[in-house]
């Protein structure tokens, strides 16, 4: 039952989740001369605007080399593939992500780890991982081995979730005592940064991005981008994405078709321009939250996103958590605001992964989590009737519900 006064809503603005039309609106003379540019050309597949974007990328990241792939996905399964991960092998993630994280770990035949996350963050918790290995690893002949499965623990992928990195210092320590690879899944926080300046994608033996349409830096469809520092691993990424093809028709390894179109990078290069600026208007509106929120007083019943000292966060999604969180997704959808969930169900507790045998309490902050958190309107064409319209309607919402109590 929705708890607040259900309004009249002819006079309150629409808000939409996210607004792309009025984004592309802005940019649409841009974006058609760099596409028809690449239908003049005829050159679809790994042309200049690949380069030109894997070039941009890679400089943003503070890495090296960039590798452009056709998807986020696609970014996270190239690079277990070419860190040779595979059947018997054993990956630490978090739970609280989306799915492709734990499902490209799975795809190549290995078997995820779940480790529990930071409810500040809700980024994977360090501590979480060091008690994990503490508790099931052991050394054999230079391997690291899981006592309960005798697989062999490689990697691990900590994820930046909603736009702020994880805290990579006490991982990478971890990782470096325990022989792991890292993988950043950086799909949601592209120029994120770490304390002292690190990025998103520069820490990690490996760094995944994802050029969805929703995130920060889209395309017009699906697009990722894999970062490096490793001249060795930039090469076996850019055979991997073409079907482990070195020169063309002679393959030494199995690879796939992950390569990124030339549209799609054409229009997130002429996108890329700009990201600076829309990730200064997200930051200036997840403030307006904040201010908002904290002058409203609504105690036990919300708590805005945790902004980790020294950080950059690009706020790909402004998460709160809150009390009654779906009556309270009710209720804005009935007043015209729409929200997301992100994630209703941890990764641990997805029935494809019920074979791993976890319970919801193996990973409490998770679970807890997907059970509490909203993600509202953040991105930066969103005007100020529009925010205030959201803080003015979950602000009626928990004071109804009050007085009502």
């Amino acid at each position: 039952m929705i708890a607040a006064q259900q309004v009249e809503c002819f006079d309150t603005p629409v808000v939409p989740f996210l607004d792309l039309k009025a984004q592309y609106v802005s940019i649409e003379k841009d974006i058609m001369d760099a596409v028809h540019t690449v239908c003049d050309s005829q050159q679809f597949i790994l042309g200049r605007y690949v380069a030109d974007l894997e070039k941009c990328i890679a400089e943003y990241s503070h890495c090296r080399f960039g590798i452009g792939v056709s998807s986020g996905t696609d970014a996270l399964l190239a690079a277990l593939m070419a860190l040779d991960i595979g059947p018997g092998d054993e990956v630490i993630t978090s739970p609280y992500t989306f799915f492709a994280t734990a499902g490209a770990i799975a795809r190549v035949g290995a078997r995820p780890l779940f480790c529990d996350i930071d409810s500040q963050t809700y980024n994977i918790a360090p501590s979480k991982v060091e008690e994990l290995l503490r508790e099931v690893a052991k050394w054999d002949n230079g391997r690291l081995i899981n006592r309960r499965t005798r697989g062999v623990i490689k990697a691990m992928i900590p994820v930046h979730l909603f736009g702020q990195m994880a805290d990579m210092k006490p991982l990478m320590e971890i990782a470096k005592i325990y022989r792991l690879a890292v993988i950043e899944d950086a799909a949601q926080a592209i120029g994120a940064e770490y304390i002292g300046g690190k990025r998103a994608g520069e820490m990690g033996s490996i760094g995944c991005f994802s050029f969805f349409p929703s995130k920060n830096l889209g395309g017009f469809g699906d697009g990722g981008m894999c970062t490096t520092n490793d001249p060795q691993l930039a090469d076996r990424l850019r055979i991997l994405r073409a079907h482990g093809a070195k020169p063309k028709y002679h393959h030494a390894m199995i690879g796939g078709n992950f390569r990124l179109d030339e549209l799609q990078a054409a229009v997130v290069l002429t996108k890329f321009k700009h990201l600076d600026g829309w990730t200064e208007q997200r930051q200036t509106n997840a403030h307006f939250y904040d201010e908002a929120f904290a002058r409203a007083g609504l105690g036990a019943n919300l708590s805005t996103p945790k902004l980790m000292p020294g950080h950059r966060h690009v706020y790909n999604q402004y998460v709160i958590r809150v009390q009654r969180r779906d009556e309270l997704k009710q209720y804005l959808s009935s007043v015209q605001i729409s929200t997301e969930i992100y994630y209703p169900v941890p990764l641990h507790n997805q029935q494809c992964f019920s074979y791993l045998g976890y319970q919801p309490s193996d990973c409490a902050k998770s679970t807890q989590a997907a059970h509490q958190t909203l993600a509202l309107p953040i991105y930066p064409e969103l005007t100020d009737v529009q925010k205030h319209q959201v803080v003015k309607a979950i602000i009626d919402f928990y004071r109804s519900s009050t007085a009502k109590g």
